[in-house]
């Protein structure tokens, strides 16, 4: 039986982002180093193939320090943890090693310098969401106060609405995140905003590449974790930028293909957390029930590359 055509737009940039490739490597080096079991705090990545995979070398997720012996390693997420944490850790003479995304640490340095300054915090991100907790953890209780909505921004009780700065998680929707600030910034004149987007590079990439093909297709496709913060952005963004229908899947087998039925133009992309081979997956189940020609659309290229910590590293 002949196959229905589709055009598939790939888009590039898409899955792994350097805070991610440098965090698994994190836990792949200290698994080389240190032998199993190696525990991590959270999981590494916000995804269920790429956790599964160093689970089978070794590498033990729990939720909090608590669950992990004194006399073995831990490393913390690449979302970042709360002070407490590395404290703690510290405390029991644990042997620990910090995969916080660089770029998480740049708010987490920001946020800092603006409390030293007697300035408090407003934090624009997710409630739960560990790198929110670990963003917010930086800092005494109430120093931080955390705003998900426009609504939020007119709710807030603030000390002193001319000593105020804002930071943002790292993974949010640009344009989600530029309707808080405006409200932010029109309640409280004075506010200080970041040196630099705290929306991570990779985030921003992701979802210009989305946007510049949202209008040519009748579906999307993003591969990546319920979980995955940054990957469900990327659904939004395709759904609010004229793609009439976006899904987010873990793997081919969770696409929906009655939803797909008549589509003769579709994109994918991954999530920052997404490796390469779960998108190959995809493409090959499309290919086995399309006839697929392919299209590249590349809005960036990304050379960024973040160091190991030096514990991990090997001599010169």
């Amino acid at each position: 039986m002949t196959k229905p055509p589709l055009t598939l737009y790939l888009a590039a940039p898409r899955g792994f982002c350097a805070g991610v490739d440098r965090a698994i490597k994190i836990v792949e080096m200290a698994l080389k180093k240190w032998g199993a079991p190696v525990y991590v705090r959270h999981e590494i990545v916000h995804n269920k193939f790429v956790v599964d995979a160093l689970r089978d070398q070794g590498a033990v997720f729990v939720e909090e320090l608590t669950e992990c012996p004194d006399d073995r390693p831990v490393i913390f997420s690449a979302h970042g943890v709360p002070k407490a944490v590395p404290a703690e850790a510290a405390r029991r003479e644990m042997i620990y090693v910090d995969a916080t995304c660089p770029l998480v640490s740049k708010v987490h340095i920001e946020a800092e310098r603006h409390h030293d300054t007697g300035l408090q915090i407003v934090m624009i991100g997710h409630a739960g969401h560990p790198e929110t907790i670990g963003t917010m953890g930086q800092l005494p209780d109430g120093e931080v106060l955390l705003v998900e909505t426009e609504a939020d921004v007119a709710a807030l009780d603030v000390r002193d609405p001319t000593r105020l700065a804002f930071v943002t998680q790292t993974t949010l929707s640009v344009d989600d995140t530029a309707g808080i600030v405006t409200a932010l910034q029109a309640r409280f004149p004075q506010i200080v905003g970041p040196h630099k987007e705290d929306i991570c590079y990779a985030t921003t990439n992701r979802q210009a590449a989305v946007k510049a093909m949202a209008h040519r297709i009748d579906a999307m496709l993003v591969v990546g974790a319920p979980n995955s913060s940054n990957s469900r952005r990327l659904v939004e963004v395709a759904a609010n930028n004229g793609c009439g229908y976006a899904q987010l899947v873990q793997r081919a087998a969770d696409i929906d293909w009655r939803a797909l039925d008549g589509v003769t133009a579709m994109g994918v992309t991954a999530g920052a957390s997404a490796p390469e081979v779960l998108v190959e997956e995809v493409i090959d189940a499309l290919k086995s029930r399309f006839d697929v020609t392919l299209d590249l659309v590349e809005t960036a290229q990304e050379n960024v590359e973040f160091k190991v910590p030096r514990v991990l590293r090997q001599p010169a």
